[in-house]
């Protein structure tokens, strides 16, 4: 039901850190950490998930070592052609409402507090807040897009905040960030909050000093 939920309906142009992908209908761009966070698993196990299906003939995989694009066997035996008047309607929407379709279903099987930030409003804070006095490559706008794609655009975004509050320019402390979380598992806004309060109260063991909420408050 996820393949089948992600797939594209028809053909679609997907950007993946600095590429377009190709995608044809029934197909969808796989990562292992975005997917894991969607499904509320472990990333070890999504993937033996998405090896059984494709040992049975269910999908098929094209991975490299950034990504997989998907393919659903048999998409089309999938596709409703119940009546003639619903067809009909369904050829009046456009691709990219049939994308944005797709990406509502899949808010249903997300478990975690993400406030739906974009890939323009990670960019913008990055903008704002970590590039000022910093000449940025289009190599860092990759590792960004490469994060984003991964992890989750909130997370991003909370990492660059923790960044701005120490007033670290650039995207490299953000990206250390970022590499902690996976580390420790993090996959939602409350879980990097409990990871940095964590953090944060280990770096004053011994002493009676207490963070305050607003270290920890990623949300605002």
């Amino acid at each position: 039901m996820y393949c089948l939920m992600k797939a594209s309906h028809t053909e679609y142009k997907q950007l993946v850190g600095m590429t377009f992908i190709d995608l044809k209908p029934g197909q969808f761009v796989f990562g292992r950490s975005k997917s894991a966070s969607e499904l509320n698993m472990k990333e070890s196990t999504v993937w033996k998930y998405m090896k059984l299906l494709e040992k049975l003939d269910s999908i098929s995989l094209n991975s490299n070592n950034k990504f997989s694009v998907v393919t659903v066997g048999k998409w089309g035996n999938y596709q409703s052609h119940d009546n003639d008047e619903e067809q009909q309607n369904n050829n009046k929407i456009t691709s990219k409402e049939q994308q944005n379709n797709t990406n509502k279903n899949l808010k249903n099987l997300k478990n975690s507090s993400s406030s739906g930030s974009s890939q323009e409003d990670v960019i913008d804070f990055y903008h704002q807040n970590l590039q000022i006095g910093v000449t940025s490559s289009p190599y860092v706008y990759e590792q960004i897009h490469h994060w984003i794609e991964d992890l989750d655009s909130d997370l991003v975004i909370a990492a660059m905040k923790l960044s701005a509050k120490k007033e670290k320019k650039g995207f490299d402390y953000t990206e250390g960030i970022l590499k902690k979380w996976v580390e420790a598992g993090v996959q939602t806004i409350d879980d990097a909050r409990k990871f940095e309060k964590s953090f944060k109260n280990n770096g004053h063991k011994g002493t009676k000093k207490r963070p305050s909420k607003e270290d920890f408050d990623l949300s605002e």
